[in-house]
């Protein structure tokens, strides 16, 4: 596709012929321009480009991972680019029609830029950045945001790009970048694969024209009509005219030297009475007096009745092999495939240079040499049992097979017996087959993802339940990662328990599941799983049989494990928000080799988008829960008070068991004073939220009486307490403001009960904590205490800030060090505006900068400024 042509739905590729006006002396302009010259400059890596260009425009499995790309990365477009003298569109998504095969100027492209950059190309909003805002997909409006990956070819040259794009800016994740890193390497083994594939068709095909150069002729010998049928080269080969040879084995017998009639002749009766092979070379002599050899080899074809009736077959002349085998050579030595031939005694006879370049042995080592003996890795291997097939039955045989080092490599082997023995070529695929690999594998690592990642969607979306989602997980990650998985799942007091688990072979499930059933209760410290949960790190063990025996007790679990013949174990914790949510085992028998680097990224991927999910779930559903509950009791909507702005705020704990008693409460008493009350109940359960429900209710109640103080409030509400049997204890703090809106300063009075002090920011950013010397006693200690009712005065401009003490305190932070960061927060925030939003961004930033990753405790806020 032409980069600069607009595209369906607005949106463009990221470069192309689009008008660029005069963009004389942009910073960007020139950086994009010197990469471009830089690229062009590098021949090597050119030429790397034309090599993969011609298979890869149009390809339909660049055209699959481009579609792919948009789809997961939920992007509008998506464009595989070559980067040569030219850019050029290899394949795409949501692209214009006609776009692939399209060419425009390296210096116009995004994909130069991120060609240059050797790394990810991420762009959120393109209009505002100089590195791209210049180039005419950007100044067109066909591009607002871009996320592009260098493409890597043979020999570690930058030859392309894929990309992603859309016309609107948006942000694109940690997460996005290593999907798309990971498209890109199947992008780039797709283009190594489709030149290989390229390269080796043509190889086949001048092997083809090498055997066609070696004029080979053929022959149908009917037996029951005696018809002779010899095609053109067969009919030159003994001297005939078309129209003289009669098509007889009498026309054939003529031609042949009478010292070799009756050798042929028993050759063939042979080969009528066994239903076998003929092979004969013989002499055939011309009407001009010259004689010529020829070979000739067929085979004896039956009826249903078991009785020959033709023979088909081939000859060629062998006369320039008689005269001169140094010709023959000089042939086999200029062909691109690899030649050898063994004796009928196993030894070689010849050996071409290429065959000695990937046998990596000199024709001086080889020649004469028992293959068995040189070649000890074939022995009891697929290449005896075909060498040996193909000499006793005397037909081709063609495989590919692989051979362990020194040779260490795949190899694609045609082998033609003959009465001498037999004539091998092959050619070195370890290239193709590593590359076909990668992308089969690849794909299945992507497609092992995306399941696992729409399981979890549906467990978010409430479709799936989280036994199934989990359930999901170990069959999607076997084949591709192991043979077997077994999934666990850590309850809210960490509690393991197996989930599911599941075995690439049905006969082996009942007995992995029978090991699932008996594993947790019989693990011991130290055993892998538990070291992994501890820990939070991926761990591979190679010697699994041996921790069995070591680290599950019981003979039963040890049987179990037994039957299932497993040898390696890699254990992926479900780890999301610092929380270990369960853990993944996928084990390896002893045919495979351990996991690799890609598949231990590719398995924490998956571990990590399923703790996320699961974790997302459990946090949604408890927080519904909370929700709930607390709705009802504590958050009430400030009153609206002339004079007077108020704010609040109440964050849940992260985790449910935190949740509890926190609560705040605003309210005008009957002659217009504005309460203001914070609690903290003790305890951090549904219990505790009870409990707070039942002493606001009590507070409100009490305060809603004409002229009563806080400590009067606090006093009133201990003595509530004791006498309606409210066995629970607490903190709070109440305040009460008189005059609020009046001229002149307002009248606050309050009262501490145990709680955390009241925070007060003035007009000019002076930052006061109300404290009273001796604390207070806390709610539901001694009914009889005495409670303690503090004037002071506020100013216009001034707020008065109450708050629970998750604010400012955590297992990792004393409330001391809590309050010194409150104070400080304060001053830094300096003054609350007048305006309407300027009271909730202050609450939003004391939040932000106190607790910015949640708070193990339930936080409660309210706030009021004075205007």
């Amino acid at each position: 596709m032409d980069d600069g042509e607009q595209v369906s739905g607005g949106a463009a590729p990221p470069s192309g012929p689009v008008p660029t006006g005069d963009r004389e002396g942009a910073p960007g302009d020139v950086l994009t321009a010197a990469l471009a010259e830089g690229l062009r400059g590098d021949r090597d890596r050119v030429s790397a480009v034309r090599r993969v260009e011609a298979a890869a425009v149009g390809s339909r499995a660049l055209e699959r991972l481009a579609h792919l790309a948009a789809r997961l990365l939920d992007a509008g477009s998506a464009q595989v680019s070559l980067l040569g003298d030219l850019q050029t569109v290899a394949g795409g998504a949501g692209l214009a029609p006609d776009s692939v095969g399209g060419q425009g100027p390296l210096a116009d492209s995004l994909c130069t830029v991120t060609a240059g950059g050797q790394g990810p190309l991420v762009v959120t909003d393109a209009p505002a950045d100089p590195r791209v805002a210049h180039l005419p997909p950007v100044r067109a409006g066909a591009v607002g945001s871009y996320l592009g990956m260098p493409l890597t070819g043979s020999g570690g040259f930058t030859v392309g790009a894929l990309c992603v794009f859309d016309p609107a800016p948006r942000t694109w994740s940690d997460s996005d970048v290593s999907l798309l890193r990971q498209l890109a390497d199947s992008v780039s083994t797709e283009l190594e694969l489709s030149a290989l594939s390229t390269e080796f068709e043509a190889s086949r095909l001048r092997w083809g024209l090498a055997i066609d150069a070696a004029e080979i002729g053929s022959f149908d010998w009917d037996l029951q009509t005696g018809r002779l049928v010899w095609d053109d080269r067969l009919v030159e080969l003994f001297g005939y005219d078309r129209g003289v040879f009669g098509e007889t084995i009498e026309d054939f017998n003529a031609r042949l030297h009478p010292d070799d009639v009756p050798r042929v002749a028993d050759a063939l009766q042979t080969a009528i009475d066994t239903v076998g092979p003929f092979e004969a070379e013989y002499r055939v002599q011309l009407p001009s007096g010259e004689t010529r050899w020829v070979v000739g080899r067929g085979r004896a074809l039956a009826d249903g009745s078991g009785r020959s009736t033709r023979i088909l077959g081939a000859a060629y002349d062998t006369t320039r092999q008689k005269h001169g085998d140094a010709r023959v050579s000089r042939v086999l030595e200029s062909m691109s495939a690899a030649f050898y031939s063994i004796s009928r005694d196993w030894r070689f006879t010849y050996v071409n240079a290429e065959a000695e370049r990937l046998l990596q042995s000199s024709r001086e080592d080889l020649l004469g040499g028992e293959i068995w003996e040189l070649f000890p890795a074939t022995v009891g291997s697929v290449f005896e049992t075909a060498y040996r097939g193909a000499m006793a039955s005397g037909e081709q045989v063609v495989f590919e097979a692989y051979y362990p080092p020194p040779l260490d490599g795949w190899f694609e082997i045609r082998v033609w017996p003959s009465p001498d023995g037999l004539s091998v070529y092959f050619l070195e695929i370890t290239e193709r087959r590593a590359a076909e690999n990668a992308a089969r594998t690849s794909a299945a690592r992507l497609e092992m993802i995306a399941e696992v990642t729409a399981a979890f969607g549906a467990l978010l979306a409430g479709d799936r339940t989280h036994e199934e989602a989990l359930h999901q997980l170990a069959r999607s990650v076997v084949p591709v990662l192991g043979d077997a998985a077994i999934v666990s799942e850590a309850d809210a007091d960490g509690r393991m328990r197996d989930i599911g688990s599941w075995h690439v072979d049905p006969d082996r499930a009942a007995a992995l599941a029978r090991y699932t059933e008996l594993r947790l209760p019989h693990l011991s410290p130290g055993a892998p799983l538990l070291r992994s949960l501890d820990t939070g790190e991926v761990l591979v063990s190679e010697q699994v049989a041996e921790l069995v025996e070591e680290f599950v007790a019981g003979d039963d679990a040890a049987r179990a494990y037994a039957d299932l013949d497993l040898r390696s174990l890699v254990v992926y914790p479900l780890v999301a928000r610092g929380r270990t949510v369960g853990a993944l085992s996928v084990y390896r028998g002893a045919e495979r080799a351990a996991q690799d680097d890609d598949d231990l990224a590719a398995g924490r991927e998956v571990a990590d988008r399923a703790a996320l999910a699961l974790d997302t779930a459990r946090l949604y559903e408890q927080q519904r829960r909370i929700a709930e509950e607390l709705q009802r009791s504590l958050l009430t909507a400030p009153p609206c008070t002339p004079g007077a702005r108020i704010a609040v705020r109440y964050l849940p704990a992260a985790e449910a068991a935190q949740v509890g008693g926190d609560w705040y409460d605003a309210f005008l008493q009957p002659g217009g004073e504005l309460v203001l009350v914070i609690g903290d109940v003790v305890g951090h359960d549904t219990e505790a939220a009870a409990s707070m429900g039942q002493l606001r209710g009590l507070l409100r109640g009490i305060a809603y009486r004409e002229g009563v103080g806080p400590a009067d409030v606090l006093a009133g509400l201990d003595r509530a307490m004791a006498g309606l049997q409210v066995d629970t204890m607490g903190t709070a703090a109440v305040a009460r403001l008189e005059g609020v809106g009046d001229a002149g300063p307002t009248r606050v009075t309050w009262s501490n009960a145990g709680h955390p002090p009241l925070m007060v920011v003035a007009a000019d950013g002076t930052v006061t904590e109300l404290t009273a010397g001796r604390a207070d006693l806390m709610l539901g200690v001694d009914e009889t205490a005495s409670r303690r009712s503090l004037p002071l005065e506020l100013g216009a401009g001034a707020v008065l800030l109450l708050y629970t003490d998750g604010l400012v305190e955590a297992r990792d932070m004393p409330l001391d060090e809590g309050l010194d960061r409150l104070r400080t927060t304060l001053e830094d925030l300096g003054p609350v505006g007048p305006g309407e939003r300027d009271l909730e961004e202050f609450c939003d930033r004391v939040v932000a900068r106190l607790r910015p990753a949640g708070s193990e405790d339930d936080v409660a806020l309210v706030a009021v400024r004075l205007d």
